[in-house]
């Protein structure tokens, strides 16, 4: 390949002086000499005529310098072209995601994601947060977006979104006509939970241990719908993400019931294996993940 005594000769005929291409290409002047010479014994032809005040360009060597420009600006095109295309964020990418981000975020985020790279594939796999962590070690998916944290030392994990929940109840519940109600008020109620493994379903169990709230009864429901429209229809209350009952609180379908002195707050995450976090578009989704968060 005739690449470095093409770019030699070309810097060469530019500066019309050995000494001065060595220090441009911060190569030693023997160097530059040896490039040249290789290239007129190929073209067994001269193409500098040398004297001690002015280095002339031949007619054959001008020759040259026009095409030696075309082969190396196509050199220099070819390979950044071959640098975007492994580069390129293309293909497609598997994301599992908890129920709640599955169902109510992860349409807005794909929304930009393919705003950004519309050839990029998107592939979404939802279940519990128990469940996309699993998915995530087996390498099922290439990330997931969980609700609060992992334990498992061999995954790497990142906030990414902080996500408020409300305590809410049908409209016609007594609690509903508070302005504020007592963290003691919600003794001895009805729960409509997530199931066990659901990362919803971990946090209403800390806020009932922690505030050493006293359940009536415990209803089990594996969807945030079944949750809400079991809720609706008077069966309890339930703890829930903002992004889940935000339309139905603007419906009057749902009250929220503010708790005196409590908010309740966790943080969104995404988990993968340090082995997917490598991949180019595991990485692009990860830095749009992070800017688009809050």
């Amino acid at each position: 390949m005739y690449y470095d005594a093409l770019k030699t000769f070309v810097t060469v005929a530019d500066k019309q002086n050995f000494t001065k291409a060595a220090k441009k290409l911060r190569i030693s002047q023997p160097s530059v000499s040896l490039h040249v010479k290789n290239l007129e014994e190929e073209f067994q032809t001269a193409l500098f005529v040398r004297n001690p005040k002015k280095l002339t360009i031949t007619p054959t060597g001008d020759m040259l310098y026009d095409r030696a420009k075309q082969i190396l600006a196509m050199y220099e095109q070819t390979r950044q072209d071959i640098l975007e295309h492994h580069h390129a964020v293309k293909g497609a990418i598997q994301v599992g995601a908890s129920f709640t981000i599955g169902e109510y975020i992860v349409p807005s985020l794909f929304m930009k994601i393919r705003e950004n790279f519309p050839d990029l594939g998107l592939d979404l796999e939802i279940g519990n947060t128990a469940e996309i962590v699993q998915s995530v070690r087996r390498l099922n998916v290439d990330i997931g977006l969980i609700e609060g944290q992992s334990n498992d030392p061999g995954l790497l994990i990142q906030p990414f979104m902080e996500d408020e929940l409300f305590v809410v109840a049908p409209s016609d519940h007594p609690l509903a006509r508070k302005h504020e109600a007592d963290i003691t008020d919600l003794h001895h109620e009805t729960w409509i939970a997530r199931e066990e493994g659901s990362g919803t379903r971990k946090y209403l169990d800390h806020v009932i241990r922690s505030n050493g709230l006293q359940v009536k009864s415990m209803i089990t429901i594996s969807s945030n719908q079944g949750v809400k429209e079991s809720v609706i229809h008077g069966l309890g209350l339930s703890l829930l993400s903002k992004s889940v009952v935000e339309r139905n609180m603007k419906h009057n379908d749902l009250a929220m019931i503010p708790i005196k002195g409590h908010s309740f707050k966790r943080r969104f995450s995404y988990v993968c294996s340090p082995i997917m976090a490598k991949k180019r578009n595991v990485e692009t989704f990860m830095e749009i993940v992070n800017e688009w968060g809050i």
